[in-house]
């Protein structure tokens, strides 16, 4: 088995676009979470408390996920690299790491959005519940 130079290249795209869709998430997140430590010290309501538990479990997912999307990009470059100078072999199982690292990023960020589609879910039923 063969791979060209340009193969994990080909990451390089993908893997900045993810890794900046992750950090808007983060820094949403944050700013969320500020907000939410500032009412929590007006009010002291616990199930603010709850949300932001949730939020930091989130914030948590998030940061794993940017470690691993980072690794991805940093193994690809890695495998070029290694095949500029002919190390195939090498190369081969380097650009393999990659892309296993950034199908755990992808893993990771699957998870993140269901606990923010479920936490969602929980708001939307308090709505529905007196809309009816």
């Amino acid at each position: 088995m063969t791979v060209s130079l340009e193969t994990p290249a080909l990451l390089f795209s993908a893997t900045s676009l993810i890794l900046l869709a992750y950090t808007n998430r983060f820094l949403t997140i944050a700013q969320i979470v500020r907000g939410l430590k500032k009412n929590y010290d007006d009010n002291h309501n616990k199930n603010i408390l709850l949300e932001i538990k949730n939020l930091n479990l989130r914030l948590t997912l998030i940061r794993y996920m940017q470690l691993f999307g980072v690794m991805c990009l940093f193994l690809s470059v890695f495998a070029m690299l290694l095949l500029y100078v002919n190390q195939v072999t090498i190369g081969i199982y380097l650009f393999g790491a990659s892309l296993l690292s950034l199908l755990i990023s992808l893993g990771i960020s699957f998870w993140e959005i269901s606990i923010s589609v479920n936490a969602l879910r929980v708001h939307l039923k308090d709505l529905s519940e007196d809309m009816e």
